[in-house]
């Protein structure tokens, strides 16, 4: 069945929030702030035949390879619909292969966050072998995350975490660690201190200016349905020295930017930081809190066990997916992208350097 292109942002994302557990990476938004990176969104939504309401829909994201006729596909955290439905999940496999196909891609990306555990992910995971789908060798998102039950009321937030999380949230608030809601003028206060995160732990920041669009984009909603962002800041006698950027769709909110400074860390400002946020994700209707991001295996040897020990502290939930999985459209250049590729960029790495 040919899919419904969606060319208008509210109709999108009003679509999107009329179906089962709608993802900030599927927003209209989010495929808009992708183009600074080459990404054009395909907005694509699937009636059942015979019906006019969509029951699923996907935000495909086509990036073209440099001087050739083919491109990659990705459906960052989508599709979206009801996974515990055969019918829908069939419909929306069928359909991003189709539109992939179409739009000339060597391959097509899916990582929903689903349960590997669950029925609906049991059945997903069929299907996928089934249709010809394999396990991706490059996870672009977390595979798995950490989430916190908002519902359920401060207190019982409170009483969910560790002893010392509770102590550290009181130590921050005695020692005169002021948490803020901050403006697009603070932006360039959180990137500096993003920054200074990067080359401590070893992640790569890119220019302000990509950012800046991003964070501005969701901090000024267009409406009162569309996903929205806020940057937190937590200072002491007026110097921020620990921030965060909280987004908002959909009854979700996920912690996906945090920066800290090495100043003051004995007050303890992250654990203050992370409590505010709850409470207002909380005040703005959310009842999901998602940490993003949790090891791929529970122990030490993993590289995020201190990321989640800290994220656990609070009361996280250890949430595993079923990670990427690729779609070969041309199986040929899908296998010479995925194996010949990485060793070309190693290749060209190593030569820099020399260089």
């Amino acid at each position: 069945m040919e899919p419904q292109l969606i060319a208008e942002r509210a109709a999108w994302n009003r679509l999107l929030l009329a179906l089962p557990a709608p993802h900030l990476l599927q927003s209209w938004e989010w495929g808009a702030v992708k183009g600074q990176t080459g990404w054009a969104a395909h907005r694509l939504a699937w009636p059942r035949p015979g019906q006019a309401a969509p029951v699923a829909a996907a935000s495909l994201l086509l990036r073209r390879l440099s001087r050739l006729p083919w491109g990659v596909g990705y459906v960052p955290k989508g599709p979206v619909l009801d996974w515990a439905d055969p019918a829908a999940l069939e419909l929306a496999l069928a359909g991003v292969e189709a539109a992939a196909r179409q739009r000339r891609a060597i391959f097509v990306k899916i990582d929903p966050d689903l349960d590997p555990d669950s029925p609906a992910g049991q059945q997903t995971l069929a299907a996928l072998r089934r249709r010809g789908w394999q396990p991706s060798p490059e996870q672009i998102q977390f595979r798995n995350t950490a989430l916190l039950d908002l519902a359920a009321g401060e207190e019982a937030l409170l009483a969910g975490m560790k002893p010392k999380w509770r102590y550290n949230i009181g130590l921050a608030q005695r020692r005169g660690v002021q948490v803020r809601l901050g403006g697009p003028d603070d932006l360039a206060t959180f990137y500096a201190l993003y920054t200074e995160t990067g080359e401590r732990d070893g992640f790569i920041v890119r220019p302000f200016d990509y950012y800046a669009l991003t964070w501005r984009t969701f901090m000024q909603p267009a409406d009162a349905q569309a996903p929205w962002a806020s940057l937190l800041l937590a200072e002491v006698e007026g110097d921020a020295v620990a921030g965060l950027i909280l987004f908002g769709f959909g009854g979700t909110a996920w912690y996906l930017y945090g920066a800290s400074s090495q100043r003051q860390r004995n007050l303890m400002p992250n654990h203050l930081l992370q409590w505010e946020a709850m409470r207002l994700a909380a005040g703005r209707g959310c009842a999901s809190y998602d940490l993003w991001g949790a090891p791929d295996v529970l122990e030490e040897s993993d590289g995020l066990w201190g990321v989640w020990r800290f994220k656990e502290g609070f009361g996280a939930q250890f949430a595993p997916h079923i990670g990427a999985w690729d779609f070969p459209v041309h199986r040929p250049l899908y296998r010479l992208y995925t194996e010949a590729m990485p060793r070309v960029l190693d290749w060209m790495r190593g030569r820099h350097r020399r260089l």
